[in-house]
């Protein structure tokens, strides 16, 4: 089982979710697709299996010490792991049947906020924008028409400066010329973004219901 899911996974990085079929995994490991029927019931079980081990590449928050710096990391960690499978973004919430690993990952963010201080109403909105923002930015990520800074200083200079007469787009035209000059790389809006989130979400925590939750863990 583990073999068969660690090849469509391979398969789904290199060539995208649409190129995985149940004939063409079958073939890829050398097998009829009928024989993959032995280890999956159908491909949704598949994809369940495919989902479960994207999952278990994400750092799981401590629910000990401070919130912040846990699902800072948490969300900085599923950035990554989704920027490597940028396929599961689309479903990484659809799985009617979770595997243990999505399980333990969806468990552990509840604790994390739970015993921080947050109502169950509030930490389920916490985890709603943490994850919108973290497939967000992975899904604008993956449209750039660039994959690194200097490929976009250089498209800047070719392609969206000529296009951005100061005359007619001026802030646009400055902003441009001043973010090519520095250097500027979009991935890094990712730290930027995700702490202004904690921040405003650090005034919605409940301190006085800190150590009623902690105790009844």
């Amino acid at each position: 089982m583990e073999r068969v899911l660690r090849e469509a996974l391979r398969l789904a990085d290199a060539e995208g979710i649409e190129a995985l079929s149940m004939r063409r995994l079958g073939r890829e490991l050398g097998a009829g697709a009928m024989s993959l029927y032995h280890y999956v019931a159908n491909k949704d079980e598949l994809l369940d299996g495919m989902v479960d081990l994207v999952f278990a590449e994400i750092e799981l928050p401590s629910s000990e010490g401070d919130w912040r710096k846990a699902m800072r990391r948490r969300s900085t960690s599923a950035r990554d792991v989704l920027v490597r499978h940028p396929w599961a973004v689309s479903l990484m919430e659809s799985r009617s049947h979770p595997g243990p690993a999505n399980l333990r990952h969806r468990e552990a963010v509840v604790a994390c906020l739970r015993r921080a201080g947050f109502s169950i109403e509030m930490a389920t909105h916490a985890n709603w924008l943490l994850d919108s923002y973290v497939y967000g930015f992975v899904l604008q990520l993956a449209t750039l028409p660039f994959d690194t800074a200097d490929e976009l200083a250089v498209m800047a200079e070719e392609v969206f400066l000529p296009q951005l007469p100061p005359a007619e787009y001026p802030y646009l035209n400055e902003s441009a010329a001043a973010l090519v000059a520095a250097g500027y790389d979009p991935a890094h809006e990712f730290a930027f973004g995700l702490d202004v989130i904690i921040a405003a979400l650090e005034r919605l925590r409940d301190p006085d219901g800190l150590a009623s939750i902690n105790e009844a863990g």
